[in-house]
């Protein structure tokens, strides 16, 4: 149907789950804020609560780009320095993916919250996999181990999203206008689509 995720068609199936769990926890993105490669998602979801807005990307060339740098490395980032981080779809990117999780919490003060999601299930981004590399699909019970490794058991919430209709729809490039919203919200654990994560620095 689409080699687009879909999105020639609507909204990418995989962004209704991920604006779904942004929605949930708008309350964090405050402060100052990073996200990946856009500001898209600190201004719908920021409330107003936003101090300051930062957009990280790996690479010198993004127009919006205010911080040039590597989670895995720490080169070129600030250290304790955002309340909330927005980090979607981007770990599947990076190879040495339990240090670009470390760095992850480096770049948050304490009692900053990370927000991530990443895909259980997806086709190749053909631009990413020329670019950065296309390297890894997640459970649920990796990225928790990720995530604990890193901010400790008590500071995460791991959850996982989708089912075997929204997966096959997924992978044919439906849109997600394209099913029914009971569907969508009908979370099979043995299918997962999408890891939605959040996670706290605590001193």
């Amino acid at each position: 149907m689409s080699r687009l995720f879909g999105a020639d068609r609507g909204r990418p199936i995989d962004r209704w789950y991920i604006e779904r769990f942004l929605e949930r926890h708008r309350e964090d993105v405050r402060g100052r804020v990073l996200e990946v490669a856009e500001r898209t998602y600190t201004e719908c979801y920021g409330d107003g609560a936003v101090t300051s807005s930062d957009v990280l990307y790996a690479a010198n060339g993004l127009s919006d780009a205010t911080v040039v740098g590597d989670l895995t490395t720490g080169d070129g980032l600030p250290s304790r320095a955002f309340d909330c981080f927005i980090c979607t779809q981007t770990l599947q990117f990076i190879y040495d993916v339990g240090a670009a999780v470390r760095g992850t919490r480096d770049v948050l003060a304490p009692g900053g919250v990370l927000l991530c999601t990443v895909p259980a299930l997806s086709q190749t981004s053909r631009v990413d996999r020329e670019r950065w590399g296309d390297w890894w699909r997640f459970t649920s019970a990796s990225v928790r181990r990720l995530l604990e490794d890193a901010y400790g058991t008590a500071n995460v919430t791991v959850a996982a999203h989708g089912n075997a209709l929204v997966a096959a729809s997924w992978l044919y490039g439906l849109a997600a206008e394209e099913l029914d919203p009971a569907d969508l919200e009908d979370d099979d654990d043995e299918y997962e689509l999408l890891i939605t994560a959040r996670a706290v620095r605590v001193p």
